[in-house]
């Protein structure tokens, strides 16, 4: 697989109509000296003789512009990020996540990838552990620029790829750890895209995951008829042992389960950076402990898989 010939033609993508004046805007932007908070939120202040100063202080700090950029690059689903004391305030509230999987895992030295990165608020936090190097794998020309528009203040040295899992195994080279959060049962052959995962991984690397499940000690899974939750490309929704049997015929040797949680509205809701539905509306409205379909509501595993 040519993998330089597929860059090129996604880099065709930010010609898209959709697109286009989105990059124009990112061209707007004046260059500014920051600091970067990788905390909870990604926040970025402006540095002016040695202090912090927040957005409107300087006259090369154009709050309007910021703004005005930010709300045409919605929706926003991963973050939150603050801007020069703009708040992005993000339909996932991401830090739950990372937070949640953070004793689990040391990147320091490491080649890291993130498979599914959106717009790298993951990798953004994931700076402060001093990996050798970050890679982001997104087939999103949307994602694509708002990370653009965020690492435009960070100046990170993070590598943002317009491809997908099914390019890593043919990636120039292998990882450490394999970062894949939520993207699993999007995918139609979901042990084809575990091989992916094996594939793309150095001797003895690891990939984190997280998956949606249901509870069981069968061997089993749900496949939705339609939609699951409203998404409508969920393909399969395995029990623990269901999964843990796809991980080693994908050839993994080790399967540790890290964490289960179910997802609350505190985490995934509707705010004014997305303008559409969120997990309050694929609920039951009368027992939110199913989907609007009557399937269990969503429960994610995460789990640590070795090569």
């Amino acid at each position: 697989m040519n993998l330089e010939k597929i860059r090129i033609e996604r880099q065709k993508w930010m010609r898209w109509k959709n697109i286009a004046p989105l990059r124009e805007a990112l061209d707007g932007l004046v260059e500014l000296t920051c600091k970067c908070d990788l905390g909870d939120t990604i926040r970025l202040t402006c540095a002016a003789r040695n202090e912090e100063v927040p957005l409107g202080c300087k006259e090369n700090i154009d709050a309007e512009l910021i703004k005005k950029t930010a709300k045409i690059l919605m929706p926003w689903r991963k973050g939150p990020f603050e801007l020069f004391g703009l708040f992005i305030d993000s339909e996932w509230q991401s830090q739950i996540k990372y937070n949640l999987l953070r004793p689990h895992f040391n990147l320091k030295d490491k080649r890291v990838a993130d498979i599914g990165c959106n717009n790298g608020y993951y990798l953004f936090r994931m700076q402060e552990d001093d990996p050798a190097k970050l890679v982001g794998f997104d087939p999103s020309a949307l994602y694509k620029t708002q990370f653009d528009f965020i690492n435009h203040f960070v100046k990170s040295d993070i590598v943002y790829e317009l491809l997908g899992v099914e390019h890593l195994p043919f990636y120039e080279e292998k990882f450490d750890i394999i970062f894949c959060l939520g993207v699993l049962y999007h995918r139609s052959d979901p042990i084809a895209m575990l091989k992916a995962l094996y594939k793309g991984l150095d001797v003895k690397g690891e990939v984190i995951l997280d998956t949606f499940m249901i509870d069981g000690d069968e061997e089993i899974c749900l496949t939705p008829k339609g939609s699951y939750s409203k998404i409508p490309n969920i393909y399969f929704v395995p029990t623990i042992p269901a999964l843990k049997n796809w991980c080693l015929r994908s050839g993994f040797k080790k399967f540790e389960v890290l964490e289960t949680s179910l997802t609350c509205k505190n985490e995934q809701r509707r705010t004014e950076w997305i303008e559409g539905q969120s997990l309050e509306d694929f609920l039951d409205p009368d027992d939110s402990s199913k989907t609007i379909e009557g399937y269990s509501a969503p429960k994610r595993v995460y789990v640590r898989l070795v090569k």
